[in-house]
């Protein structure tokens, strides 16, 4: 037998429902008109003021061939991936290890060293000691200034210390007696129990790589190392749309816009690529992480 639900409470998820489908709608339409925009002809679209539902005059692929005509898109490319790749996998190493070590019970200073770890959270040296010591360390102009500083962050260890703490302490037990060490419990027992909340953390790490700009204008000074958003500022905000490298003699107003935007959407692309497959962990994983204390 259905319980009926009543009018008052009907209202309420319908109202949210709208509320969530405007929310969706002013998140998409923005993507959509960069995308459009990429496509739509340079002189109708140097001209266009409005919002684009379609490309505007002839459909055209001339903004990406401009783009990738362009050789430091693809050596920024390349070092973006290799400082999401690198930083990833360090970061979720160092994290979870951290984390493991924290959440164990008989590890008597994890609490005290827990409350100097999220001290940092609220306090910190600022951006000219981390400049002075990425110097004194030898990491200027370094690939390792962008990957190290940012190896452990204190809201992800948060996040998995609290996950590893929600599995049974019955299983750490049953398989230490069976002879297991603690490697072998954090291998084959948290990792695997705690892959939605590792997920979420890979996620978190990959996209904030992806993203980061400014610590590789404070510690870079070499171009050939630059990751993508760095020659995306430079397109966006300066106004270098000088894409002559490969032979293409783009360097003129009427293509600036539509190269804006072609490289938007190459910088975008990847990361809506791979969200996909690890967004049915997202809620999961946050909330694993979240809950207890």
């Amino acid at each position: 037998m259905k319980r009926k639900v009543k009018l008052s409470r009907r209202l309420f998820i319908m109202a949210d429902y709208l509320l969530l489908l405007l929310i969706a709608v002013l998140c998409l339409v923005p993507m959509w008109h960069t995308v459009c925009a990429s496509f739509s002809s340079p002189r109708d679209l140097a001209s266009n003021r409005s919002l684009l539902l379609w490309p505007v005059g002839t459909v055209t692929l001339k903004g990406y061939q401009i783009v990738f005509a362009n050789s430091s898109i693809w050596k920024s490319y390349f070092n973006t991936v290799i400082y999401v790749v690198g930083g990833t996998a360090l970061g979720i190493a160092m994290t979870s290890v951290g984390a493991f070590v924290l959440s164990q019970k008989y590890f008597s200073p994890r609490n005290a060293i827990m409350l100097f770890v999220s001290f940092t959270m609220l306090f910190n040296g600022g951006m000219i000691p981390n400049y002075i010591l990425i110097q004194k360390l030898g990491m200027l102009n370094s690939r390792l200034a962008i990957i190290l500083p940012t190896a452990v962050n204190v809201f992800n260890l948060i996040i998995l210390r609290t996950s590893f703490q929600g599995i049974p302490d019955s299983l750490e037990e049953s398989a230490k007696l069976d002879g297991a060490n603690d490697m072998d419990v954090f291998l084959k027992i948290i990792l695997p129990l705690s892959k939605a909340s590792i997920a979420v953390i890979v996620l978190f790490i990959s996209v904030m790589h992806w993203n980061s700009w400014f610590p590789a204008s404070l510690y870079l000074t070499e171009r050939a190392k630059f990751p993508l958003q760095i020659i995306l500022r430079e397109i966006l905000i300066d106004g270098n749309t000088n894409m002559t490298s490969g032979g293409a003699n783009a360097a003129i107003s009427i293509y600036k816009s539509l190269i804006k935007y072609c490289t938007v959407v190459i910088s975008t692309l990847p990361i809506l690529a791979i969200y996909p497959f690890i967004q049915k962990y997202f809620t999961k994983g946050v909330m694993i992480g979240a809950i207890k204390g």
